[in-house]
């Protein structure tokens, strides 16, 4: 059975038992805990918890999932994968541990014609909490297990909590016997490669405390509502159903595995070490993806970063079984083909996600090339040194700076007979992901902002009553005060607080656009707002100054929005559409945006391309758009369900979180077409103007424009046309003729510049003739000591190579840089070097261990000005042993 056919008839099953099918939301969450979902339960979070009344009872769906946490375990075992896909029923508060047992059986072990899956009863376990009686008995009463394949595990195993107080309770997990070929008798409890967990059945029935760890917190009670979470995993019942031996060789997996055999020569099955690397391959690959298809692109922090890790470690396996060719085109096509039937996106989105890809694969054999050279660099100083072990630090820089993989030190430095100090890199590491996890845990506790007190004030009042689309101004009634320790009773003039209203104005910041400017005033208060947010579904907070008087909770006060500033965003935002068809109308359809942020009077826009835009193409894209605007589009916004938005052929940006009713935003109809929450002119002519200001990079495959919009539009343009005037007067030409007569302009300064150099070359060699002449013989060796305003290393290779080459000769330039720091170059003639003397030996003496280079040129720096002489004349002292 395929697995886009598990996965349907997972969906049909429960949609025929009153399920509501909700599609899986986007890998990227707007959960401030989380980069990426890791579990089919976090688009259903807020309804679990109570922050959000659940609109249906009952809800099913197949959710993406990546977790990264294990993604050296990648390929080593059966278990790991870093994307993989939850198939889940929900109940909120309908039905409970009966109907969800019985569920999980009926569909596991009825036959393939009545719509099953007909695993074999006889070969099914269950584990259950050791305290859970009820469900013990379902599993004997409803499925028919003997009490010998029902096992009792401790809350490391069968006990669910996410960790914080809240919602927890008893989990029961179904296991598959696999045969004995696959390890130990026993169940579980023995050997869990043997028997397979493929479906996990929480029991949302009480509410936790305080405490860490998986056990050790206290039960306050029974929820006032119950609830079920259950996951089946999508990948692991593809590999008990299609009878192979792990999930990397699934339908969705096997053929990516097989192209990179194919490509490297190696055969599947006939060593560890290299089935190890065509799993990650075929694991990372499909994970990349699915990622770029949701619309993360590759990055140097968060999200960017976890794919721009698992791209480069699939690149990197490939190149380590041989294949130093660009793979990424061989194998993500077989990527593609494998996941169309459950994701049709991944072929209509096909040509912006390989381009991303592609981009960075070239990238990273860039940086390989950089790498290798920092690498044979560092090997080279090392052997010079007399030594033969790479330093922890350098393998670490060559990691973290470079994008160096580790194992590829590991594997050239041991080709020129060099270790790596892997204590040391290790200890680095160490350091980095204890730094990342100090991230995590402020990302987690919310920073400043006390969630858990902001539940409080949701669940006592309910959702804000939020009327950004209607008015500017609403009377309202302050709900809570809170600051970085929790609830205040009253804010007073000078200081911020976030406060919570009980009907609101203010657009929160989200899809872009920045968050509405503006203020609070009451009877003895005035207030600032300076920032708007959602830190909870359905709750608005505020983030305020108190300008005059004192603000307390249960005040009333008069919310109202700073109106130039909406008319601003409104202008911006809708430039931000209008720029966006306008790329897409020249570039084409995969110029799509990837990423914006638009506030009053500028606009950016991130979006996939390989290559800048060329002025031809920024011009014709800014001339797309204004003639947009000139045309006075209409623009037109309309609800709708999320499946009749895409039927119409709405744009559904990636990175977006959208619910069952959707909003959709039309200029000129099918011209720009999108699904938003911002707020948007009524026209597009009120836009005024969009003039692109820049264009740019923003990593590999992809491109960020910038744009002045209305007034602010009008003001670049007019500062433009006033500096174009100023130069033309300056030069003295025809504003017309301006580029040509610049253009000479520079032509002449670049001759005289070569001229100048020319002059300066002249005259260091004429130098290094008398610095060499004037020589010290220290013991033997001819010694030059000598400053320059110039560059030190020219001129002490200069002055090295008139020294008499039978004579060892050692010259040492320093030179004042930037700061009032001086650097150093010393030089060697191979006659000296052949003494043992080594340049980068030199240097690290006289600079207390600063600098490097080889055994013949070195280079160090940070001597103060002021030393320089005395630095240069300790060479004569060392070399002459004092």
């Amino acid at each position: 059975m395929r697995t886009a056919d598990i996965r349907s008839r997972f969906l049909d099953y429960f949609a025929a038992r009153g399920h509501t099918v909700v599609p899986s939301a986007p890998l990227p969450t707007p959960d401030p805990t989380l980069l990426f979902v890791n579990a089919g339960m976090v688009p259903f979070k807020p309804y679990l918890t109570g922050e959000a009344a659940p609109p249906w009872p009952r809800a099913t769906s197949v959710q993406k999932c990546v977790r990264t946490l294990d993604i050296e375990e990648v390929g080593r075992t059966t278990r790991h994968g870093s994307f993989f896909q939850m198939n889940g029923n929900f109940s909120f508060g309908d039905y409970f541990k009966e109907e969800a047992v019985s569920f999980a059986w009926e569909l596991s072990t009825s036959s393939v014609e009545e719509g099953g899956y007909g695993l074999d009863p006889e070969r099914i376990w269950a584990t259950v909490h050791h305290s859970d009686d009820e469900a013990a008995l379902l599993w004997r009463r409803v499925a028919g297990l003997p009490e010998e394949r029902i096992v009792r595990r401790g809350d490391e195993d069968n006990f669910w909590s996410m960790g914080v107080p809240g919602p927890c309770g008893p989990c029961s997990e179904l296991y598959y016997d696999r045969g004995p070929a696959l390890g130990r008798a026993g169940g579980p409890a023995v050997d869990e490669d043997r028997y397979m967990e493929f479906w996990n059945l929480v029991f949302m029935q009480y509410e936790r405390g305080e405490g860490a760890g998986k056990s050790g917190y206290p039960i306050l009670g029974e929820l006032p509502r119950r609830n079920i979470d259950t996951g089946m995993g999508l990948e692991r019942m593809a590999t008990l159903l299609q009878g192979v031996d792990n999930l990397y060789e699934i339908d969705e997996t096997r053929p990516v595995l097989d192209r990179a055999a194919e490509l490297t020569g190696v055969r599947y099955g006939a060593d560890h070490l290299a089935d190890v690397r065509l799993r990650v391959v075929a694991d990372h690959v499909r994970t990349a993806l699915m990622l770029l298809a949701d619309g993360t692109a590759p990055g140097n922090e968060g999200r960017g970063y976890v794919l721009r890790r698992i791209l480069r470690r699939a690149v990197r396996s490939v190149r380590l079984l041989g294949h130093q060719d660009p793979a990424l085109p061989e194998l993500l096509p077989a990527a593609r083909d494998c996941m169309r039937h459950s994701y049709p996106e991944v072929a209509e989105e096909f040509g912006r996600i390989s381009q991303q890809a592609y981009a960075e694969e070239d990238a990273f054999r860039s940086t390989l090339r950089q790498g290798t050279t920092v690498l044979d660099t560092a090997v080279a100083e090392v052997k010079a040194a007399g030594g033969h072990l790479l330093p922890g630090p350098k393998a670490f820089l060559l990691h973290d700076t470079y994008g160096f993989p580790v194992d590829l030190t590991l594997e050239m430095a041991e080709e020129q007979g060099v270790e790596v100090d892997r204590e040391g890199f290790t200890a680095l590491m160490a350091e980095q992901r204890e730094r990342a996890r100090a991230d995590a845990r402020a990302r987690k506790s919310g920073g400043a902002l006390d969630t858990s007190a902001l539940r409080t004030v949701l669940a006592a009042h309910g959702p804000t009553d939020w009327r950004a689309y209607d008015t500017l101004t609403t009377d309202s009634r302050v709900l809570a005060l809170l600051g970085p320790g929790g609830p205040l009773k009253a804010v007073r003039s000078g200081e911020i607080a976030t406060v919570v209203l009980d009907r609101t104005p203010f657009y929160a910041e989200s899809g872009g656009q920045d968050s509405d400017a503006g203020t609070l005033t009451g009877a003895s208060v005035e207030a600032e707002v300076l920032d708007v947010q959602r830190p909870l579904p359905g709750l608005v907070v505020h983030r305020v100054r108190v300008t005059a008087g004192e603000l307390a909770a249960g005040d009333a006060v008069r919310a109202a929005v700073d109106p130039e500033w909406r008319l601003g965003a409104r202008q911006a935002h809708s430039g931000t559409h209008v720029l966006h068809a306008a790329l897409r109308q020249v570039l084409g359809p995969t110029a799509l945006q990837a990423g914006s942020y638009n506030r009053p009077g500028y606009l950016r826009l991130d979006f996939p391309w390989r290559g800048g835009l060329g002025p031809a193409a920024r011009g014709e894209v800014e001339e797309a758009a204004n003639r947009a605007l000139r045309r006075d589009l209409p623009v037109d916004v309309r609800w709708m369900s999320l499946p009749e938005a895409k039927e119409l052929g709405a744009l559904a940006l990636f990175g977006e979180t959208y619910g069952e009713r959707v909003r959709v935003v039309e200029i000129g109809g099918a011209w720009s077409r999108e699904l938003c929450g911002g707020t948007h002119v009524e026209r597009a002519a009120q836009v005024g103007v969009v003039a692109l200001t820049a264009e740019s990079s923003v990593g590999a495959g992809m491109r960020r424009l910038e744009a002045a919009v209305g007034f602010e539009g009008f003001r670049y343009l007019a500062r433009e046309r006033d500096l174009v005037s100023r130069l033309a007067e300056q030069v003295q030409a025809p504003r017309a003729h301006l580029p040509e007569r610049v253009a000479g302009l520079l032509e002449r300064l670049k001759a005289a510049d070569q001229q100048a150099e020319e002059l300066r070359r002249r005259a260091a060699v004429a130098r290094a003739g008398e610095l060499a002449a004037a020589a010290t013989d220290v013991h033997g060796t001819l010694v030059v000591t000598a400053t320059t305003d110039g560059d030190a290393r020219s001129l002490a290779l200069a002055v090295r190579d008139r020294l008499p080459r039978e004579r060892p000769g050692v010259t040492a330039v320093g030179a004042t840089a930037d700061g009032g720091k001086a650097v150093l170059t010393i030089a060697l003639n191979r006659a000296a070097a052949e003494t043992g003397l080594s340049a980068a030996g030199l240097v690290k003496s006289l600079l207390s261990g600063r600098g490097g280079g080889t055994a013949e040129v070195a280079q160090g720096g940070g001597v103060p000005a002021e030393s320089l002489r005395a630095t240069l004349d300790g060479l004569t002292g060392l070399l002459a042993g004092e």
